[in-house]
């Protein structure tokens, strides 16, 4: 719906990797993402757990104890799903800053040592 996936992948070694992707923005998909539907997304996947917690605090002060277990879930499964997405949306972009705070030290460091050579 807005060009984000999240995903755990397990390697041959039994390792679990989490793997965070977002789409490239390209003319055409803009098409397909509309900024309403991307606004209700975004506000749905804030909303949930604004509203487990709710329930979490609602549980807890009436006492009753049982629903408490279920609420809690509810907040660990929204929460989980909002960080997944959240990572996806900003990852994007903090590896673009890496990668280019990576280059920009590599030609510094290249130019105070005077080697001209390109790594």
């Amino acid at each position: 719906m807005v060009g984000l996936r999240w995903w755990n992948h397990i390697d041959e070694d039994g390792k679990s990797h989490w793997v965070f992707e977002s789409r490239k923005d390209s003319a055409q998909e803009s098409k397909t993402v509309s900024e309403a539907e991307s606004r209700i997304f975004w506000l749905g996947l804030i909303a949930c757990p604004v509203l487990w917690v709710i329930f979490a605090f609602s549980a807890l002060f009436s006492f009753r104890v049982k629903w408490l277990a279920v609420v809690i879930m509810g907040v660990v499964l929204q929460g989980a799903n909002l960080y997944g997405y959240i990572r996806c949306k900003v990852g994007s972009r903090k590896n673009l800053t890496n990668m280019a705070t990576s280059y920009l030290g590599k030609q510094l460091l290249r130019q105070n040592t005077g080697d001209d050579q390109t790594s």
